[in-house]
């Protein structure tokens, strides 16, 4: 009886490797939990011609653009800051997007979870385009390509720059873009 309990407990283990399953009783089911947070975020990804319309819209909102990677220190520290101002002035009609520097074959073992562990809510856009001393320029013509970098702009007002922010200094670059 004790060898069939070890060999049941052993198919059940190796054939649910991604799960694991917690024997309950609740009206005599078994409820089976996901180890393992959900990958299914799919990314957009585009070369600079795809995401240069971001950088670029013409209508009422005030748009901060955030150049950033996973691997980049500065960038990842001050994701929260992109975050909370973006909830904080989505009333003022302010939207931020997260574009994304990261090498393709992260985008699966970095990128990707590290969007759901963080539980990014701005939009995350992909830049992958190899040509960067093309389309560097094209951002802001004093651009080094240091990140992090955030563009600020609307209709009236277009601010470039090649830093790194604490809440208090990106609340208030954006409200000169607010008044």
């Amino acid at each position: 009886m004790k060898y069939i309990i070890l060999f049941f407990g052993i198919c059940l283990f190796s054939c649910n490797q991604d799960k694991k399953v917690v024997a309950t009783e609740t009206n005599s089911t078994i409820v089976e939990e996901s180890t393992q947070k959900e990958t299914a975020i799919s990314l957009e990804i585009h070369d600079f011609n795809g995401i240069e319309k971001y950088l670029n819209f013409k209508d009422d909102k005030t748009y901060v653009v955030n150049f950033w990677a996973t691997w980049c220190a500065p960038c990842v520290k001050e994701l929260p800051y992109f975050e909370k101002l973006g909830e904080v002035y989505k009333s003022e009609n302010v939207e931020v997007i997260l574009i994304s520097l990261d090498f393709p074959k992260h985008y699966d073992s970095k990128l990707k979870p590290f969007i759901i562990d963080k539980n990014l809510q701005s939009k995350v856009v992909v830049l992958n385009d190899v040509d960067s001393n093309t389309w560097i320029p094209k951002v802001d013509e004093n651009w080094s390509g240091a990140i992090p970098a955030t563009l600020i702009y609307n209709n009236g007002k277009r601010q470039f720059y090649e830093q790194s922010f604490n809440y208090e200094e990106l609340e208030t670059e954006l409200k000169h873009f607010l008044n």
